[in-house]
């Protein structure tokens, strides 16, 4: 059976299935933008005498978002044609005539599953549904669904916002064909031109998995009380080859109430150690207390009070002027060389602030990625690529190793007394020290076992 998608659904109409819905436009795929019907007016809908089962109001929800992708330039007037809003409650019997439809609705495994059985009711036969979870199981939402809805079903994991971060993550279930799977390699690499990355249906997938926890490790950087907001953010940013919103700039841009929804659906799903790194520090809940929820209350790790940018002193919960680190001999030096690596690799083994708090944070997500391979993916290549792609990242966990040297950072790591992942050490045992190397022009990656030719995918349909 061939599959060709022309024209797809987006269910849910916030920030994420907006945006998704959008860069399909601009892919050229027709697109409905559904969302819940609202059970009260506004106050526009009162005054106009409307009742809530106008399709006006029953579609505000989706017509808002269009709006508003209007407003940031991200679709066009000439593009309207190509979207339509709707609602759930009259609009999915249409879902019979498109070719995907792509579940964006609230973080809930048990709202999603009710709309999937909905979903079962009125699509074809050939037509593929798939989530944009974040990192919710993919075989726990279909499980209630037949075996051939099982067989066009996968996750979709989109990274926000579409239109500028390249990574697709495809999370196939366990029923999920290979056609089907097949057929989506292809067309989110040439017809959507993104970045495909297969992943395993474990929590929160690759780049979340991985990028997350660094982030979490800088909280517990922040709550030892040896460096501050700014300090951190002035050295794990561009210095690094990471974007220049940082961590915590980062942190205020994703929600603290945010922030701390992932931490305990993290809570839930890890153990161990990983675990324990989840736990988050007083300090979040005081912020969340005090509405201190990041940028979309005006004050987060940062506030701008009188033209100045204040950072969040997290012992006092009041705002000072920001601390950074730049002054000291290795950032200075390091901020003269252009290559990254290069950087990196004259910073984690400098024996001043800076170096301790970047060996410290990037060794232990270093360690920490070493000890995933094989369970949330089969190959280095798709770790690296996910955060390069999906968080900005100049190079991946497995490239920054190669730039810092493996030998000489496991000899550090073991004086420390840190487990290393058995990847590193069967890389060592086989007598090298990198897990890249080029030969002939020819990309080669370790693959645990020997150098494996790293080949882009080339799928026909």
């Amino acid at each position: 059976m061939g599959y060709a998608i022309k024209k797809a659904a987006v269910l849910g109409a916030g920030v994420m299935g907006a945006g998704i819905a959008a860069y399909l436009v601009n892919q050229g795929l027709s697109v409905q933008l559904l969302d819940r019907s609202p059970k009260k007016l506004n106050d526009e809908e009162e005054a106009k005498g409307c009742s809530v089962e106008d399709a006006s109001v029953k579609n505000r929800l989706a017509n808002d978002a269009i709006n508003r992708l209007l407003q940031q330039q991200l679709l066009t007037e000439d593009q309207l044609s190509s979207i339509t809003a709707g609602n759930f409650e009259d609009d999915l019997a249409s879902l019979k005539d498109v070719d995907w439809i792509i579940e964006a609705v609230i973080e809930d495994l048990q709202v999603k599953k009710m709309l999937f059985q909905q979903i079962e009711q009125v699509r074809s036969e050939k037509t593929i549904v798939s989530s944009n979870t974040s990192g919710l199981s993919i075989q726990a939402m279909a499980e209630a669904c037949s075996v051939e809805f099982q067989k066009h079903f996968l996750g979709t994991h989109f990274f926000n916002p579409p239109q500028l971060l390249k990574l697709l993550e495809l999370i196939p279930g366990e029923k999920t064909s290979a056609e089907v799977l097949n057929y989506m390699q292809y067309f989110g690499k040439e017809g959507l031109q993104k970045g495909v990355i297969l992943a395993k249906d474990t929590p929160n997938f690759i780049a979340n998995r991985l990028g997350t926890f660094g982030m979490f490790i800088a909280l517990r950087e922040l709550e030892k009380g040896d460096y501050s907001v700014g300090e951190i953010d002035s050295v794990m940013g561009s210095l690094i080859g990471r974007p220049s919103s940082a961590t915590f700039r980062t942190a205020d841009v994703v929600g603290i109430d945010t922030l701390k929804l992932v931490a305990k659906h993290m809570q839930e799903q890890a153990k161990g150690v990983e675990k324990e790194m989840y736990q988050l520090p007083p300090f979040i809940n005081r912020m969340i207390e005090n509405e201190m929820l990041g940028v979309k209350k005006g004050r987060g790790f940062y506030q701008k009070l009188d033209g100045e940018i204040l950072e969040l002193n997290v012992k006092s919960m009041k705002y000072e002027p920001i601390k950074k680190l730049k002054t000291l001999s290795s950032v200075e030096k390091a901020m003269q060389i252009e290559d990254v690596g290069e950087r990196m690799n004259i910073l984690m083994y400098s024996d001043d602030r800076a170096g301790k708090l970047i060996w410290t944070m990037l060794s232990t997500t270093l360690r920490f990625a070493g000890h995933l391979h094989g369970e949330i993916a089969d190959d280095i290549v798709s770790m690296d690529n996910a955060l390069k792609w999906g968080f900005g990242w100049e190079l991946g966990v497995f490239e920054i190793w190669d730039a810092i040297g493996v030998t000489r950072s496991v000899v550090k790591m073991k004086e420390e007394g840190e487990a290393i992942p058995p990847i590193v050490q069967q890389l060592m045992d086989k007598g090298y020290d990198s897990f890249y190397k080029k030969v002939n022009d020819k990309n080669y990656f370790f693959n645990g076992n020997v150098y494996e030719r790293y080949i882009e995918y080339n799928l026909a349909v």
